[in-house]
């Protein structure tokens, strides 16, 4: 009998395992994830979803095996304070930590950069935003600084500029490409570069919305946020299409993720058709249909193709729009990391007149008589160019009268005690080498270039200077 039971308990074992891991995710990383929303804003409006969003992503992110951190109505310095925080704990997790930030609320684009907006914020004008909000890229670069397996932002943060007085701050949020930055980031926005998201009007944002239904799918990160984008298009009629960015080296996802300890597979890069290729694939397909076909891929090619075959209806108007707003804001963000005169002035050449015009001209004028470090940096020696390389930078006196070339046999051995650092003459194809004379051979002057002899040599086929640098020398027979 109890033979019997040992033979019995083994299955028992595999099938209570398996029960245990279909229950849920087996997941090999640790995972934190900070989750902000702001709605009571004090100079402007409130906003009466990020609240309402906060709590549902918490909850998601939760039931994800996610530990949350919760916040809402974060003051400037608050903000700062809880990234800052967030950043340490996810430190001390380890680098097998997944980290995750959810910020809802208003965000706005000023001189090409994101800022997230505090609660506390009362901007008089442009400049008073990077003084009163916090940069979007200090948040990344907080995350890239602390060891990771990867990190997750979105941003459901793009909504209209509630501030009458900021004139020149563009529409919606700069493009963030995260294939710039450190590998393993993914980044998305409730909207595409350029463009406003709505608030919605239930409880939640249209964005918000999608992705709390969405995420609970058993899918890759990519093919979430692809029916993320498709949702929101269809809600809010194509007026509003999310945007994503990925550098991510391994597979996430929310949930249904069972690793069993095997390493990740390495993500495969994804091919891009080119425009005939889509015209191929879209032809003849509903528009409804073929629209969601390239809201999914969410490429220039796709929405050109698109555009072409279906100009003559609303989505195909669109989807032009779309491509248009896309590759204008491609453009500022190159100008605006290459940050030069130049660099704004070609935006202007190219787009002279969008939201980003007054920005552009403004940058570029700023820049436009700035120094250029290398150039300013490049001191200019005056050499003389027949003996550039033989010249000593300190001979700037005038050239010597030609000097006579004496030379002494001798069977003396050199006399260098009064010639301590001094060394050979070069003179083209000749070395000269001083040696005392002695008192009686013969004495011959034979043709040949000007030296001379003395306590220093001058250089032949230039001129020639004492040694510290006085009169020109006369050549001389023999003697010190």
């Amino acid at each position: 009998m109890p033979r019997r039971s040992l033979l019995i308990s083994p299955a028992i074992w595999l099938v209570s395992a398996a029960i245990l891991l279909g229950a849920g995710p087996a997941l090999a990383e640790s995972r934190l994830a900070l989750v902000i929303g702001q709605s009571a804003y004090k100079s402007v409006p409130a906003l009466p979803n990020p609240a309402n969003d906060a709590r549902a992503m918490t909850q998601l992110l939760s039931d994800s095996g996610f530990q949350v951190v919760s916040a809402a109505d974060l003051t400037q310095n608050e903000l700062r304070t809880k990234v800052s925080e967030f950043a340490s704990e996810v430190a001390a997790k380890g680098a097998d930590t997944v980290a995750l930030v959810f910020y809802a609320g208003h965000g706005l684009q000023v001189d090409g950069e994101n800022f997230l907006v505090p609660v506390d914020i009362d901007p008089k004008r442009e400049a008073d935003i990077p003084v009163q909000a916090v940069r979007l890229n200090d948040i990344l670069n907080t995350l890239n600084s602390v060891p990771t397996r990867m990190r997750i932002v979105l941003l459901d943060a793009c909504r209209n500029n509630p501030f009458p007085t900021l004139k020149a701050a563009g529409s919606g949020l700069a493009i963030v490409d995260a294939k710039t930055g450190v590998p393993g980031t993914f980044v998305s926005f409730s909207t595409s570069p350029g463009a406003e998201a709505e608030d919605g009007n239930g409880a939640n944002s249209p964005y918000t919305t999608a992705l709390l239904a969405a995420a609970k799918q058993p899918a890759p990160i990519e093919e979430t946020f692809k029916r993320v984008r498709v949702a929101v298009n269809k809600a809010t009629d194509g007026r509003q299409t999310p945007w994503d960015s990925s550098s991510l080296t391994e597979d996430f996802r929310f949930v249904g993720a069972v690793t069993n300890g095997a390493p990740p597979a390495p993500k495969q890069a994804a091919t891009r058709r080119t425009v005939d290729e889509w015209k191929h694939e879209l032809q003849g397909k509903p528009v409804e249909a073929a629209n969601e076909i390239i809201v999914a891929d969410g490429t220039d090619e796709a929405y050109e193709a698109f555009a072409a075959l279906y100009a003559s209806t609303p989505r195909g108007l669109q989807a032009r729009d779309w491509l248009a707003r896309h590759r204008r804001m491609v453009a500022w963000n190159n100008a605006a990391l290459i940050n030069t005169a130049a660099g704004y002035r070609a935006f202007l050449a190219q787009y002279p007149d969008s939201d980003l015009t007054a920005t552009a001209r403004r940058l570029e004028e700023r820049l436009r008589n700035r120094p250029i470090p290398a150039l300013a940096l490049a001191t200019p020696v005056a050499v003389p160019a027949a003996n550039a390389a033989l010249s000593c930078p300190c001979n700037s006196q005038p050239q010597p009268a030609p000097l006579r070339k004496v030379d002494t046999p001798s069977n003396k051995k050199p006399d260098t005690t009064k010639r301590v650092g001094v060394r050979p003459q070069v003179y083209d194809d000749d070395v000269v080498v001083l040696r005392r004379p002695p008192p009686p051979p013969v004495i011959y002057q034979p043709a040949g270039p000007p030296v001379s002899v003395g306590i220093g040599v001058g250089i032949g086929m230039g001129g020639g200077y004492g040694p510290r640098g006085g009169e020109p020398m006369q050549g001389r027979r023999g003697g010190y």
